[in-house]
């Protein structure tokens, strides 16, 4: 037997998923057909933009070009061909070969600094050519030709060359040495090292003016001048003796000397300044030599005795600081006219006062000449005593 319930309930349906499927699926081919161009344009654009600030995905070979060309280039440019190597040639002799031959015994540079209808005339170093046979120049472009030294001189450093104009294609502009400034840009060219290196070119600045620099020409360990430089940061080695020191406009205004030879010092290197050089150079051309007045005396510094022998031997005063002893004198010479005699110590000329060999020169080299009247003040016996003499000429 069966029986039913009075509450009717729906009758449970089969569902139809097809049909959400497709709509589902052509809403999305709307949505990407309307989306995708935005999309790309983005892209597109963000590749520009990469573009625009040097982001290059796909890099490719270029070329560069970059003119170096300033007023530093311009004026090595000018200047290097009056710039030339010396060679100090020596003849060597010895019983196995009598006939001498010349070999080289040194280098150095020098300067073009001037031309004539016959000849050009190049500057260097004493030190450069000292003790040469023969010297040798080796032009800008590797030609080689022997030079005539005019002369040389020793307390200044400097010699004067000549050679045949027909070699001379440049010659430098000569600029003033009292006017550079302290800091100002120079160049240094020359031949570090030897001929190898011909034509280096060093940048730097003036380090100082009126520099002192004590020489030792005799090697004793005492200095018997005093040398007035430029000093430079500029790299100056072996080589650059002779060299040419030029401000930014190419001009002259020193002539490279030297540099301290320690291992825990560099850059500073010392030039000749022009405006010392020049009428020196201008007497070496036409004289052959630097004419000086003299005493006709073989003079030392006081400060090469021990202090006993001032007040026992010669019998200076305790209060006297400083001046030169006279060992021996030349007869006939200014000093032997004028009365004076060994061991006396000169301490002032003309009034101004002489500590030491040094500033005795000083006076004499730069502020006297041949031919003035000079009165001499020194010590005999312990007296201070005076006396006139006539400078004479130094052969």
């Amino acid at each position: 037997m069966g029986y039913y319930d009075d509450h009717a309930y729906p009758r449970k349906q089969k569902r139809n998923w097809l049909t959400p499927l497709l709509l589902g699926m052509i809403i999305g081919i709307l949505l990407v057909a309307m989306v995708k161009p935005a999309v790309f344009r983005t892209v597109d654009e963000s590749s520009t933009d990469e573009d625009a600030i040097g982001i290059n995905r796909n890099p490719s070979v270029t070329n560069v070009k970059l003119d170096v060309t300033t007023q530093m280039t311009d004026t090595v440019e000018q200047v290097a061909p009056a710039v030339v190597g010396v060679t100090n040639l020596q003849l060597q002799r010895d019983l196995w070969n009598p006939q001498a031959e010349a070999s080289e015994a040194g280098t150095g540079s020098g300067v073009i600094y001037k031309k004539d209808d016959t000849y050009g005339y190049i500057v260097t170093n004493h030190h450069v050519i000292e003790g040469a046979d023969e010297i040798e120049i080796i032009l800008h472009d590797d030609t080689s030709i022997r030079a005539e030294l005019l002369g040389s001189d020793l307390f200044s450093d400097l010699a004067v060359l000549r050679v045949d104009k027909k070699y001379i294609s440049h010659i430098i502009e000569i600029g003033s040495s009292e006017s550079v400034k302290v800091g100002e840009p120079v160049i240094a060219v020359g031949n570090p090292l030897g001929h190898m290196f011909a034509g280096s070119v060093t940048q730097g600045i003036i380090s100082g003016k009126q520099r002192t620099i004590p020489q030792d020409f005799n090697r004793d360990g005492r200095p018997d001048w005093q040398a007035e430089v430029i000093q430079t940061d500029a790299a100056i080695n072996p080589g650059n003796s002779g060299g040419a020191l030029i401000n930014i406009a190419g001009q002259l205004i020193g002539i490279n000397s030297m540099k301290i030879n320690e291992a825990a010092v560099e850059g500073i290197g010392f030039s000749i300044p022009i405006d010392t050089a020049q009428p020196i150079m201008d007497e070496l051309e036409t004289t052959g030599t630097v004419t000086r007045p003299y005493l006709g005396v073989e003079i030392y510094s006081l400060d090469e005795v021990p202090r006993s022998e001032w007040y026992d031997t010669l019998k200076l005063p305790k209060e006297l600081d400083g001046g030169v002893y006279i060992w021996s004198i030349e007869r006939f010479s200014p000093a032997d006219r004028a009365g004076l005699n060994r061991l006396d110590v000169i301490t002032a000329l003309d009034g101004k006062e002489v500590n030491d060999i040094i500033q005795l020169r000083k006076i004499l080299y730069q502020e006297k000449s041949v031919g003035d009247e000079v009165l001499v003040t020194y010590y005999r016996d312990g007296k201070k005593q005076e006396t006139k003499l006539i400078l004479g000429k130094q052969e």
